[in-house]
């Protein structure tokens, strides 16, 4: 199966409410085959009225870290989310509308094959990563979780309420981009 294909059948999922408040499915985007995913938790506002993940104020900021180590959801990275409907009032995604959800996730993960996985703050590294997972002590580590190398990192949306993880949170792209280097992953 294809990604385009797999969007396709998520579309018409009812699986949990959230299908109920969206004005679109938010699958992911970026490059089809990336050695690099990132996952976030769920779409906003802006994200839910225009399809794509990342795409309001957080967004922008994410754009920025990735460019400064030379990524881009255009040309070397997938962006995705744990759920791909938006949250009521941008709150965080229940456990039980994840449970519905990660099969999603898994097989675009199975499609895509990153290399490295970056879960875009606390939901998805709790749930990726370790259900104790804690940002703020352990963002920058990476987990090898069967051959794929997991970093929880600050979520944009709490670096602009927060500015002072702004630097530690820049510090955690380095830590991706010298990873890369070290992997020897072309981008």
């Amino acid at each position: 199966m294809t990604l385009d294909e797999l969007e396709v059948k998520c579309k018409s999922c009812t699986a949990c409410g959230l299908c109920e408040g969206r004005t679109n499915l938010v699958f992911g985007q970026g490059k089809k085959n990336a050695d690099i995913m990132l996952i976030g938790e769920g779409p906003g506002e802006n994200e839910d009225l225009q399809g794509k993940p990342f795409v309001g104020r957080s967004g922008q900021l994410l754009d920025k870290f990735l460019a400064s180590v030379d990524l881009s959801r255009d040309k070397n990275v997938y962006i995705a989310n744990m759920v791909k409907c938006r949250p009521p009032k941008n709150r965080d995604p229940k456990p039980e509308e994840q449970d519905e959800c990660i099969k999603w996730l898994r097989e675009q993960f199975k499609i895509i094959k990153p290399k490295i996985v970056v879960c875009v703050g606390r939901i998805s590294a709790q749930r990726l990563i370790d259900k104790n997972f804690r940002v703020t002590q352990q963002h920058g580590e990476f987990i090898d979780k069967n051959g794929t190398l997991f970093m929880g990192t600050y979520h944009p949306a709490a670096i602009l309420r927060n500015p002072n993880n702004k630097e530690a949170a820049f510090g955690d792209w380095l830590k991706v981009r010298d990873k890369i280097e070290e992997l020897g992953i072309e981008i």
